[in-house]
């Protein structure tokens, strides 16, 4: 009988995840990523099939960690534009994997796409109960309130100098409310 390859898949992808998150598709290393797992590099081709396609699974892990670990309520649009902030904030490593796939490998992926439609759905349903403001695209306002989740992040590294105490805790708390505030002025009916 075989070994359980689960544990050596387990640790295959916290591997991946990893190199990907440092270097992106291109820069990324099947050679450190078995090194990392303390695996042989063939068994990577063998559970996951090519660099790219491994890629592709570990953005796809991200986006459904992302759903799993902060719920989308369409009635609480700026509850959730702060809880993601603050995930993101808590694991950098997510964001710059979708970073890291929208300059590498900008084409959808399903679990993506269907992520996205549901939330899309969710907003329309909302917009027609009156809840959400109505007078801005499902498709416009989440990617808007995605923008404000990730602007902090991807502000240079210059304009973020210029804040108010910008090493401090309190920096990224303030941010925080900027984004919630704007939030919930975006979506209020």
């Amino acid at each position: 009988m075989p070994p359980d390859a689960t544990a050596t898949k387990s640790r295959l992808l916290e591997a991946a995840t990893a190199e990907f998150a440092r270097y992106g598709l291109a820069g990324a290393r099947v050679d450190r990523i078995a090194e990392q797992a303390k695996a042989n590099k063939r068994l990577i081709y063998v559970h996951f099939g090519t660099k790219e396609e491994l890629f592709d699974l570990v953005v796809g892990r991200a986006i459904v960690s992302l759903a799993d670990t902060v719920p989308f309520t369409a009635d609480a649009l700026p509850e959730y534009t702060g809880a993601l902030f603050d995930l993101l904030q808590r694991r950098p490593d997510i964001l710059r994997l979708t970073t890291w796939a929208l300059l590498e490998r900008p084409e959808p992926i399903p679990v993506e796409v269907e992520a996205y439609r549901a939330k899309l759905a969710a907003i329309a349903d909302a917009q027609a109960r009156g809840v959400v403001n109505g007078r801005i695209e499902p498709v416009d306002l989440m990617a808007t309130l995605l923008g404000l989740v990730t602007a902090w992040s991807g502000a240079s590294p210059a304009l973020r100098s210029l804040a108010p105490e910008p090493a401090s805790p309190g920096r990224l708390a303030a941010f925080r409310t900027v984004i919630v505030t704007a939030a919930r002025t975006l979506t209020t009916p």
